[in-house]
């Protein structure tokens, strides 16, 4: 079999996944997406009750809705936005249909080689194809590729509540008090396992603001909801992002949002806290900090920061990525939140994201690396030129065809958790500490009081 007639390989039906696979089809290649979910965007599924930062504009993909088309399907009102399950339901899933035996479901990729070559033979390795391994309920199967499109995310690999990376000492052991996704509080089940419950909020990010909100509004409901939010900065600085300068309006609401729901009483910020134990009491879970503080006992702890590739089943091929992020080596730069408050990433494709093995392609969530803030967007441009890359179309994957909104990256770690180098660099919306935090800050958790001409909403 000629290679030119093997198909190529997309891992993950989610948005990027499936956008990969309009465009490979719309350039005459042969696309096979596998899924280890039983239907598309299952990670965007697991989320389905939280809202997009992005309009409907922005995160249907031109040459899928050109696909979808011919089925009659309908485009939402592109100035609204979606939830989760909006997002997977009124578009994903259509799309999946569309694309119909080209998506199969239940099919895990657990590796990809050379064919006939591990990672260290240089011997004949351009001539061969890859071979993708996958597993299935009726067991494991080979799958020649001409190319593989990686676009299996980061979602499924939540980063630990214990701050050096791994998890916390007795974090495993206390794992059914723990969550590593926002919770739906608008599920009877889980609103029940909260309500009236104390709760550490460990996280910067805007999946941890999402929680802020939400537990704010549960605490107006039920007395007795408080929740103690974890920093690992030394301050609040600009954690709650660029306001009304972002030019995502939805992302700085958020930030307006949270800034508030802090400010209500009902949360307690705690800065400068690196998990290092999580120990089980008949009062709650104790976490312990690396300075030795150990926090009031808590009933629950909800996990939010941030998540990491697997690799894992790319080791036999050959990755250059960054040591710091494991992203994609160009991006890194422009991503890394040890340099960037908000970083403004250029729109890129299949140069920045090849990789040393001919044909393989990390694209969407899993080309950041751990850096945060993906946007649909941009994994669209990405396989548009990755599509146009693997057609022999150097010059249509040499062009940019997308203009991003800045801001694209916001908060993070790195020299964040040094409170000298987090000075105000929010452009609208700021906060100050009671106490100028730190590593070895007072043991006691400190307040923030917000101006409220600073957080006003515009609804």
């Amino acid at each position: 079999m000629s290679e030119n007639t093997l198909p190529v390989v997309v891992v993950g039906a989610g948005p990027v996944g499936l956008a990969a696979a309009a465009h490979l089809l719309d350039r005459g290649l042969e696309p096979l997406v596998l899924e280890a979910g039983e239907q598309a965007g299952a990670h965007v599924r697991e989320w389905h009750s939280v809202r997009l930062f992005s309009r409907w504009g922005e995160v249907v993909d031109p040459v899928a809705e050109k696909l979808l088309a011919p089925t009659g399907w309908t485009h939402p009102n592109p100035d609204s936005y979606p939830t989760g399950q909006e997002w997977a339901q009124q578009y994903l899933q259509p799309l999946a249909e569309v694309l119909g035996e080209r998506v199969r479901f239940g099919a895990r990729v657990v590796g990809v080689a050379r064919r006939g070559r591990d990672r260290v033979v240089d011997a004949g390795r351009e001539s061969e194809p890859l071979s993708v391994h996958v597993q299935t309920t009726a067991g494991e199967e080979r799958i020649l590729a001409r190319a593989v499109v990686d676009a299996s995310g980061t979602w499924a690999s939540p980063n630990p509540l214990g701050a050096d990376g791994l998890p916390a000492l007795g974090e495993r052991a206390a794992a059914a008090r723990i969550a590593y996704q926002v919770p739906d509080l608008a599920d009877p089940d889980v609103r029940a396992r909260y309500a009236g419950k104390r709760v550490a909020v460990a996280g910067s990010g805007h999946s941890a603001l999402t929680a802020l909100v939400a537990f704010a509004e549960l605490a107006e409901a039920v007395p007795g909801t408080h929740v103690d939010w974890l920093l690992r900065r030394g301050e609040v600085g600009n954690t709650f992002g660029g306001g009304d300068a972002d030019q995502l309006p939805a992302r700085g609401a958020l930030g307006r949002r949270a800034a508030t729901a802090v400010e209500a009483g009902h949360i307690t910020t705690v800065t400068g806290f690196r998990t290092t134990a999580v120990e089980q009491t008949d009062a709650g879970l104790v976490l312990e900090s690396l300075d030795g503080r150990r926090l009031a006992p808590v009933d629950e702890v909800v996990v939010l920061t941030g998540f990491r590739p697997d690799l894992s089943w790319l080791s036999e091929v050959r990755l250059d990525l960054d040591p710091t992020l494991q992203a994609a080596r160009a991006l890194a730069p422009l991503i890394d939140p040890n340099v960037h408050s908000c970083g403004t990433v250029y729109p890129h494709g299949a140069r920045e994201l090849a990789q040393p093995e001919p044909g393989v392609f990390l694209v969407g969530m899993k080309s950041y690396g751990r850096a945060p803030t993906f946007l649909a967007m941009t994994g669209y441009e990405q396989v548009r030129s990755v599509a146009a890359a693997i057609a022999g179309d150097h010059e249509a994957a040499e062009r940019v065809e997308l203009v991003l909104p800045e801001t694209g990256v916001c908060g993070g770690a790195g020299l964040f958790d040094d409170p000298g180098a987090a000075t105000a660099t929010a452009t609208a919306t700021t906060a100050t500490a009671a106490s100028e935090g730190g590593c070895c800050g007072p043991a006691e958790p400190v307040g923030v009081t917000i101006s409220p001409t600073q957080v006003t909403l515009n609804d």
